[in-house]
């Protein structure tokens, strides 16, 4: 039986919000919990930093008068209240679906979503933006940043406060702290200082204090010296940096009290110049399986709302994370010089396996992607081995370090990029299209992609014993193709070779990636069906190229490439430059991902869309070989 939804049902904006009394307004939150938890069982999302953001996304939208005034969410996982609370409750019932909203903030969905966010440490500089636009067109409107569930580790969060804190902008930041705590500061004093120094009267007085003194040494001396008190006061929470960068720093208080909360806000609404609220709130906050393990609760797939208890999925093949977890793990056994880096994605990548067998040789930088690639490319000029493993993505954010830090200098790290490709529900700003073309033109970088387990397997090996040069290998999330990857021995791949895995005629495929293993069932098809088919080669490397295989098929009628990537760039440019201005070249025909964003949708119906499933290439293989 459905759950009936008393106060939730009557909200269709903020307004609604606004005219709730503070009893209605922590009913209003249980609501917006329980409903969340309803909603997430049947249809997975990132549940668990939401439910603790509950009570501030309440009290920000009791204080500020939205869209006018910009709330900026980083990271989007945050901000499901949000989108309940703003007009979106029943579509919610199909967040992350392609008829659904997005799992995270956007800003043609909704004038309520003022900056897009999926990924991280991007609030504060957009924040700042809105600040310095409202100062410049006299709007007035407030900007908020709400920043937490780890973004603060990024280096672009610090570079908009270091930037914030010197421009004197009208920006609050609401510090989100539910993971790592900032040393407790609670107590009698701590809370009488909240009050005294969020109060108007005091900072009517204040400001007068400071008029009075004029410019010059005088003021500068005495700020100094209250600057220097106030810090001492607030050491312990960690306010005494954020004071340094020139935030007046409040907190820390409870995010998930309401009334302190809701409070606090309206106070410092009125305020002027950069602020930082800092709050402390549960992850999973209302919800006791999530409380009790907020890091598996982060996104739980699917579970029994009532009991908690998580719905296993069976895979019908190892998924391509185990793979590298397993075979990290098992050459870190080998070579006492393999490490593992990861920008915050330990478990998603399947490096806490390393963690927990040698957690000496595992590192966790936070969403740091930058810091990721330069720190591995140290470890590697040591002598170390090291596997950098960054969703394909999210690489971009390194794009710089990569080039400069690595391949100029031929250092040998092995970057696995994994969630390349197409990866379903998460949308466009998960998509790993770009890293093909991206990084082909880097002098000096190995670009491999396996088709199945054993060659991703087989492709690390090769990267263990590389005495030079970055090997970049990317593969897609979710399962592989079910293949015996284990007892096979080691044996590592010759770069820059391909595989031919069919004979045909007149037409040849390239392939790259495991949609090779969706154009080898298509070729196969047709042979059944029509007596003829193409010749099917699996490129393994977009770089160096197999010219060996080039060539071979140099006097085919037409040759297709197949690759889970940006069309532009990828393969098919590759291909077509090798062939560009020769006489009596094959004809070209390229299949990848179109010059689009791509929504949000299951990673076969994305396929189908983008042509890259066994249906289309069939398809296009029944209309070329007939015509030629």
């Amino acid at each position: 039986m459905q759950t009936v939804y008393e106060l939730l049902n009557t909200i269709n904006s903020p307004e609604d919000v606004k005219k709730l009394s503070p009893e209605q307004r922590v009913q209003l939150c249980e609501e917006v919990r329980q409903y969340m938890v309803e909603c997430c069982a049947v249809n997975p999302g990132h549940l668990g930093s939401s439910l603790g953001a509950v009570e501030l996304i309440v009290a920000l939208h009791t204080v500020f008068n939205t869209p006018k005034d910009k709330i900026v969410y980083d990271v989007g996982h945050q901000a499901y209240a949000h989108k309940i609370l703003t007009g979106r409750r029943e579509l919610f019932r199909k967040n992350r679906t392609r008829d659904g909203i997005s799992g995270f903030p956007k800003r043609d969905e909704s004038p309520y979503d003022a900056f897009g966010a999926g990924h991280s440490s991007t609030s504060i500089s957009a924040a700042l933006g809105f600040a310095e636009a409202a100062r410049l067109t006299g709007s007035w409107d407030k900007a908020i940043a709400v920043i937490g569930d780890g973004a603060l580790t990024g280096g672009l969060a610090w570079e908009g406060l270091n930037n914030a804190g010197s421009s004197k902008s009208d920006i609050l930041i609401v510090l989100n702290d539910n993971n790592i705590s900032i040393d407790k500061n609670i107590g009698g004093l701590h809370n009488y200082l909240l009050q005294v120094t969020t109060h108007p009267f005091y900072n009517k007085l204040k400001n007068t204090i400071w008029n009075s003194l004029g410019e010059g040494k005088t003021r500068d001396w005495v700020q100094k010296k209250v600057i220097d008190t106030k810090s001492n006061l607030v050491r312990g929470s960690g306010g005494a940096l954020f004071e340094s960068l020139g935030f007046r720093y409040f907190g820390p208080i409870d995010g998930n009290d309401l009334g302190q909360l809701t409070d606090t806000l309206e106070r410092l609404k009125n305020l002027h110049g950069p602020r930082l609220l800092h709050i402390h709130t549960r992850k999973g906050c209302g919800y006791a399986p999530a409380e009790a393990d907020p890091t598996t609760w982060h996104a739980p797939g699917r579970f029994d709302p009532a009991t908690g208890e998580r719905i296993k999925t069976v895979y019908p093949a190892d998924r391509y994370q185990d793979v590298f977890g397993e075979v990290l793990t098992d050459l870190a056994r080998r070579d006492p010089n393999v490490v593992g880096i990861t920008p915050a994605m330990a478990t998603g990548c399947g490096m806490n396996r390393l963690e927990a067998a040698f957690p000496d040789r595992f590192f966790d930088v936070g969403i740091e992607e930058g810091h990721a690639v330069t720190f591995s490319a140290g470890l590697a000029a040591a002598g170390m081995k090291p596997f950098c493993n960054i969703y394909s993505s999210f690489s971009q954010r390194a794009y710089d370090n990569i080039i400069h830090d690595v391949a100029l200098q031929n250092l040998p790290v092995v970057f696995c990029f994994d969630r390349a490709g197409l990866v379903g529900e998460d949308g466009a700003t998960h998509h790993g299209c770009f890293d093909l073309a991206a990084y082909r033109s880097i002098p000096g970088v190995i670009v491999a992609a396996p088709r199945n387990e054993l060659e991703l397997k087989q492709l690390m090996f090769t990267g263990l014993n590389l005495k030079s040069g970055p090997l970049i290998i990317r593969y897609p999330r979710g399962i592989g193709e079910g293949i015996q990857w284990r007892k096979p021995m080691y044996k590592a791949v010759p770069v820059g070779q391909g595989e031919k895995l069919m004979e045909g005629k007149d037409v040849a495929i390239l392939g790259l990636g495991p949609v090779v293993n969706r154009a080898l069932a298509a070729a196969k098809r047709h042979k059944t069906d029509y007596w003829v088919g193409p010749s099917v080669y699996d490129m393994r490397f977009l770089k160096p190229l197999d010219s060996g295989i080039l060539e071979e098929v140099s006097h085919c009628k037409a040759i297709i490439t197949v690759e889970d990537g940006a069309l532009k760039g990828g393969l098919f440019g590759a291909v077509s430059e090798y062939f560009a201005g020769r006489p009596n070249a094959p004809i070209i025909k390229g299949m990848g991902i179109p010059d689009r964003f791509v929504g949000q949708d299951t990673q076969k119906a994305q396929w189908a869309a983008c042509g890259l499933d066994e249906e289309s290439i069939y398809e296009l293989l029944v209309g070329m070989m007939k015509n030629l």
